[in-house]
């Protein structure tokens, strides 16, 4: 008799963090389910993150990597309504996603969500941000005890190297990752698979629920 398949949720998975820890996922005795906008999910809906999970049926685990954007400025001039449709993606995205997923995670699965450093470090002209990664701490830890035994964790990366930043002028790029890396105690900045190993310690070890993991290289430390 063959061992039933581990089977993973991505969302956010075609791209960045989300799209490295799919790869790392992968092996024949695993099924990796990737989702996002660029595959027709908007996790902001409500009714289509529904229907998504009813048409994959039972799995293991849930991870959430999508909505990474949000309008930088101060509180007095970024626009509200650009602000709510961060919190929209992001924050309200990996409630709809754990809300409807959780109904077909397995006995012994798991759900990760993805905050970032903003939520503990203070940087001006960031509040969308910081207010969403905080948020998702906070609820994550509240999810770990409703949900339980589903174990629920979040990643909290640094400034790591993906595609969300391809839009950027490239010297002003490879200026703030030189910046970043001069400020680092590490030395440098992250990589996306780097980034990924946390996932996959949040997945596979059984003892942790209610966790933060901060990848970052030091940034928190000041």
């Amino acid at each position: 008799m063959t061992a039933e398949k581990t089977s993973y949720v991505v969302l956010g998975g075609t791209s960045g963090i989300g799209a490295e820890l799919a790869k790392q996922l992968e092996s024949e005795g695993t099924i990796v389910y990737v989702a996002s906008r660029k595959t027709g999910l908007d996790i902001s809906d409500e009714q289509s993150v529904y229907h998504y999970f009813e048409t994959i049926g039972t799995f293991d685990h849930l991870i959430i990597t999508a909505g990474s954007y949000a309008p930088a400025g101060k509180v007095v001039d970024v626009d509200v309504s650009q602000a709510k449709h961060a919190f929209d993606t992001k924050f309200w995205g990996a409630i709809n996603a754990a809300k409807h997923g959780a109904r077909y995670i397995k006995k012994g699965g798991s759900i990760t969500l993805t905050s970032g450093i903003l939520s503990r470090k203070v940087v001006a002209n960031t509040y969308v941000k910081t207010a969403i990664n905080a948020a998702i701490e906070a609820t994550t830890k509240v999810l770990a005890k409703e949900l339980a035994p589903i174990r629920v964790n979040a990643v909290s990366p640094g400034l790591t190297k993906t595609e969300a930043y391809q839009g950027m002028n490239e010297d002003d790029r490879n200026a703030m990752y030189e910046s970043t890396q001069n400020s680092l105690p590490v030395g440098k900045v992250g990589e996306a698979s780097e980034v990924a190993k946390a996932y996959l310690l949040l997945i596979q070890n059984t003892y942790m629920t209610g966790a933060v993991i901060d990848v970052d290289g030091g940034a928190l430390l000041g």
